[in-house]
């Protein structure tokens, strides 16, 4: 049987001291962000996920952003090497649990950098952003990594967010969507839908046509809904505030077979 799980990583008290980078800080409820972190693995757990939660990194303010610490291709994690240094300590707790759910555990090394945020999966092809977190030495750690696993890696220039991710993802049948104004190189897709609304470039594939996003997108709800999808919506307004997007908050395992 597939696995459904879900890490997910509790906020740390000093979320608000979370970096940005493309946008303008904004001040941010942490008690709210709590409310709605909670809300966030709610709505995993009511879908069919079981959500395992790492231990919490309180003195790391961006650790519930769990996704930037790892890439899961198959059942093999790859441990990031964060772009910003003050991010790297959040990596050892995810380490942790995704070994003790039984993956084949690999790491970026030194000179390498990369976000998992800057990595997205469709299908084989494994998409990874270049330019703000990532650099060429993680590009051609992750190509060396997965490769060899039947993954066809292909480097996707970011300039205009944060994370290749911040910019696009992918719906159930493989079509990427993304906001236009923030991607270098929508052509670089075979398939690709505009979405009208910047967060309505992230969903999180639940299963069954299922996608969970954020409420800030309910034009871009209604064109999926148009499309035979079902929206499920979150309020994550909190993590926006620092770049934060549905994706970053849970790392889905779907091939552990145990």
């Amino acid at each position: 049987m597939p696995s459904q799980k879900a890490l997910i990583r509790r906020p740390s008290p000093r979320l608000a001291e979370g970096l940005v980078t493309h946008i303008e800080r904004e001040k941010v409820d942490v008690d709210l962000a709590v409310e709605q972190w909670e809300a966030y693995a709610e709505a995993l757990r009511t879908h069919g996920w079981e959500t395992v939660e790492v231990d919490p990194a309180d003195d790391c303010p961006d650790s519930v952003f769990v996704e930037d610490a790892v890439v899961v291709f198959r059942n093999v994690a790859l441990i990031s090497r964060p772009g910003a240094e003050t991010r790297r300590a959040e990596t050892a707790g995810v380490e942790e649990a995704v070994a003790r759910l039984g993956c084949s555990v690999n790491w970026i090394w030194e000179p390498g950098t990369l976000d998992g945020g800057d990595v997205l999966k469709v299908g084989d092809t494994v998409y990874v952003g270049r330019g703000g977190r990532t650099n060429a030495a993680g590009v051609q750690q992750l190509r060396a990594a997965l490769e060899p696993l039947g993954a066809r890696v292909v480097a996707v220039p970011v300039s205009k967010v944060l994370h290749l991710k911040s910019a696009v993802t992918a719906l159930p049948d493989g079509t990427v969507i993304g906001h236009e104004p923030l991607m270098d190189t929508p052509s670089l897709f075979p398939r690709f839908l505009p979405v009208p609304e910047e967060s309505g470039a992230h969903v999180v594939l639940l299963g069954g046509g299922k996608l969970l996003m954020a409420a800030s997108a309910p034009k871009t709800a209604e064109l999926f809904a148009g499309l035979g999808h079902e929206p499920v919506l979150v309020d994550i307004s909190e993590f926006e505030k620092l770049e934060g997007c549905v994706t970053c908050l849970s790392v889905r395992l779907r091939e552990l077979y145990v």
